[in-house]
């Protein structure tokens, strides 16, 4: 198991000693995901934090008349979850889908419980993220209400630079919460003042 990447992850955020990084990877499990394999289904519990170390995935949901809201994206170094459900441990409302072969580790509820009271610091690493999420979600609704379609695809581009030219067209206009078509009009738009 490669856990460099997540190593390095935390090291962003706190430091850990040899002794403490084996005791944390010891908790991880790998798995291998096939493009368009669901690791969760809505109404399933998420169960884990899931870490991405190659591919990407995505989350997302579906309205009652079966359209798809792309809630987030999560390429290498990104961690994702249905954050309702993790929390909470109650059935959940997000899909996370491969949009690619993917590798990733996977953290249960238990095992980071668990982490808390072995390494307490882990407690501090959660809550950055669970912050930087919140800040990052109600900055995206926000942007969703007050923004026109451009400046949301700018700050997608901002959000996800190594995604925005392999990502299929439909997944971003629907991050954005456009149609494909009316992305497919801007961004026509977008090339032809850029070409001026």
């Amino acid at each position: 198991m490669d856990t460099n990447l997540i190593l390095q992850n935390i090291a962003k955020h706190i430091q850990l000693t040899p002794e403490e990084q084996a005791h944390f990877t010891s908790m991880l499990a790998q798995k291998s995901v096939k493009r368009k394999e669901m690791l969760l289904q809505e109404g399933e519990v998420c169960r884990y934090s899931t870490f991405v170390t190659q591919g990407c995935l995505r989350s997302y949901s579906l309205d009652h008349n079966g359209f798809e809201h792309v809630m987030a994206f999560a390429p290498p170094d990104w961690w994702i979850a249905d954050m309702y459900s993790f929390i909470s441990q109650k059935p959940g409302m997000l899909f996370i889908e491969a949009l690619e072969p993917t590798e990733v580790l996977l953290l249960s509820k238990e095992n980071q419980e668990r982490l808390y009271v072995d390494i307490p610091k882990f407690e501090r690493f959660f809550r950055i993220l669970i912050e930087k999420s919140l800040v990052s979600n109600q900055q995206r609704l926000l942007d969703g209400l007050s923004l026109p379609a451009q400046e949301r695809f700018r700050h997608f581009c901002q959000r996800y630079p190594s995604l925005v030219n392999c990502l299929p067209k439909k997944q971003i206009a629907s991050y954005i919460g456009v149609t494909p078509e009316f992305f497919s009009k801007m961004m026509k738009e977008v090339n032809r003042l850029r070409s001026k």
